[in-house]
């Protein structure tokens, strides 16, 4: 009995031994486990990710491009669309482009007929032109009076009434610049024109006139056309008011008609 007892001690004794070992390989295992982790200390604990790898699609892509020789080849093909064009270029499209005209521009081309001036220079010894033709049915009369259907009254006539026809065309009489385009009772829309040499003229029942005034006209130019006779002269039908002037005082025009 006491032989076994001892036996069975050797075995525990044996087993603790074995069991120590154990604990001492595993303890000596963990030590250069330890030992190895410290070396790696100054080393990042996660896990190592390439810079490229954290960048945003876009900014990857950005890097990516101006990186490579695409990205120059991009930038120079850039710069030499936005580069100016050359001074020979540049003066080509000058000399084959042409603005098209403002109306500013036909303004002063306008301008340029109506400024355009002619000598006037009108004396005794010109004549005039009739500005229509027909017959006078009131002549001029400053010294006595004479008589007027339409007013049935007799009175002076500073003008020539030449008989026409609605439409026909009125000439100036001479070379002149339009002074006034007015109007007024008695002859309707009229003329007033500058002859030169303190000769005037005005004619009047007109319509449709085509001219500005400050204008110059050479003779025989359209000053308008013949209108419907004002009430004044309703009896005597239709007709031009034709009135010459010298230093403001009305002379006969016949005395100057061809």
């Amino acid at each position: 009995m006491k032989d076994k007892v001892n036996q069975l001690f050797r075995d525990k004794l044996i087993l603790v031994t074995v069991v120590l070992g154990l604990v001492a390989i595993v303890a000596a295992a963990g030590a250069v486990s330890i030992r190895k982790g410290n070396d790696h200390l100054d080393e990042s604990p996660y896990l190592e990710i390439r810079e490229s790898e954290g960048l945003l699609v876009g900014e990857y892509e950005n890097t990516q491009t101006a990186g490579n020789s695409n990205a120059t080849e991009a930038a120079d093909a850039k710069e030499a669309t936005e580069a100016p064009a050359p001074a020979e270029v540049i003066a080509e499209k000058s000399q084959t482009v042409k603005p098209h005209p403002s109306a500013e521009t036909e303004a002063l081309e306008a301008g340029a007929v109506v400024s355009e001036s002619l000598v006037l220079d009108f004396s005794e010894a010109e004549t005039l032109m009739w500005p229509v033709m027909g017959n006078v049915i009131l002549g001029y009369s400053m010294d006595t009076t004479t008589w007027f259907p339409t007013l049935e009254q007799y009175k002076c006539n500073p003008a020539n009434i030449i008989q026409s026809d609605v439409s026909t065309p009125v000439a100036a009489p001479a070379d002149a610049r339009v002074m006034e385009i007015g109007y007024n009772e008695e002859i309707g829309n009229y003329l007033q024109l500058d002859l030169g040499n303190e000769y005037t003229a005005i004619c009047g029942q007109l319509k449709e006139i085509p001219v500005v005034e400050n204008e110059y006209l050479h003779k025989g130019d359209i000053l308008g056309y013949v209108a419907e006779p004002t009430k004044y002269y309703s009896v005597e039908g239709i007709n031009v008011y034709f009135e010459l002037l010298h230093a403001g005082n009305p002379v006969d025009a016949l005395e100057y008609m061809e």
